[in-house]
């Protein structure tokens, strides 16, 4: 248990090095702590020996270490309110009625990782309430075509589709029987569908049915389950952790690449706001992820906010807070 004095030096080095990141030395610190410098370098020195700091080469003060951080998270952080600028962005978003869940949860993440240079991740978003309005194919050669997914919410998502020897006819037959049949149906029932309407009788239309199946079915299967949206990727390149080491920065951005590594956030079920320090990300020693699970009618996922592990904890956690709230209202 720390000294209250350990916990004010702990809480200001955290504080000042998430805000500028250089080492914190006595000096600066015996400026807003009333103790000399002597002090507060003695008590520097017994949070590092306890390993709640780190000293670095090149400066004779400290800097969080991965530990520091989560005792500061669990024990000394104080929650920031939302400034009224930040809330009027988001409630922009939310207050418009025309957007469904999905891209109101999108749009929201996106103005969040603008304001604050972090990426921003949803996953798992499925809905029995978005219904499939329509499909609809654009060729763009031979074998390779875009499917247009349409919702009656008004929401729109692409899909690459890759076929061989089969004629545009008898991929728009195909699109006319989906839409005649499947229309109206929850998205998320959709591969059920065509695996129990659509595949007994798709060979009465169409010459190549097994292989124009197939690809649609990986379509819709791949909508409903590969549902990972990563927003402002490239916000980590302009935290100095990552911008002059490309190594860090490429490993960084494989790891955002990964679906079943992003996927794997949401894998526990609890519903509060969960922090993952440093090594405990699974994606880097210097990244940070936040994240808590959503849940609104029959849509459910989960809302992740990445960035450096000086991460601004306490504005981040009120504001997924905030959006936890507004999305299950």
């Amino acid at each position: 248990m720390l000294t209250e004095r350990q916990n004010k030096i702990l809480k200001e080095i955290v504080e000042r090095y998430i805000k500028d990141p250089t080492p914190v030395g006595s000096k600066t610190l015996s400026k807003t702590i009333k103790t000399s410098s002597a002090t507060i370098r003695n008590e520097m020195m017994a949070l590092e020996e306890l390993g709640l700091l780190e000293k670095t080469h090149t400066s004779s003060g400290r800097v969080p270490s991965e530990a520091g951080y989560r005792y500061y998270v669990d024990n000394l952080m104080e929650l920031k309110k939302m400034n009224a600028e930040d809330m009027l962005k988001l409630q922009v978003v939310f207050k418009n009625q025309q957007l469904a869940l999905s891209d109101v949860i999108t749009k929201s993440l996106q103005v969040i990782s603008d304001m604050m240079n972090y990426t921003t991740v949803v996953l798992g978003s499925t809905s029995h309430e978005n219904l499939l309005k329509q499909i609809e194919v654009i060729p763009i050669d031979e074998s390779s075509m875009i499917v247009i997914i349409v919702t009656d919410k008004g929401h729109v998502e692409h899909k690459n589709m890759k076929l061989q020897d089969v004629s545009l006819d008898e991929v728009q037959k195909t699109v006319s029987l989906i839409n005649n049949l499947i229309s109206g149906t929850p998205i998320d029932e959709v591969s059920n569908k065509l695996e129990f309407e659509i595949k007994p009788i798709i060979g009465n239309y169409v010459k190549q049915h097994e292989q124009l199946y197939n690809a649609f079915y990986h379509v819709f299967n791949d909508f409903t389950t590969d549902a990972v949206n990563v927003v402002g990727r490239n916000k980590m390149l302009e935290q100095p952790e990552f911008s002059s080491n490309i190594e860090k920065i490429k490993k960084v951005f494989n790891k955002l690449e990964d679906k079943d590594l992003l996927k794997s956030i949401e894998e526990d079920e609890d519903n509060n706001i969960k922090v993952y320090i440093g090594n405990e990300s699974n994606i880097d020693s210097d990244v940070t992820v936040i994240k808590t699970k959503f849940k609104s009618g029959n849509e459910e996922g989960t809302i992740a906010i990445i960035g450096p592990k000086r991460m601004e904890y306490d504005r981040v956690v009120g504001m997924l807070e905030y959006m936890k709230e507004n999305i299950e209202r």
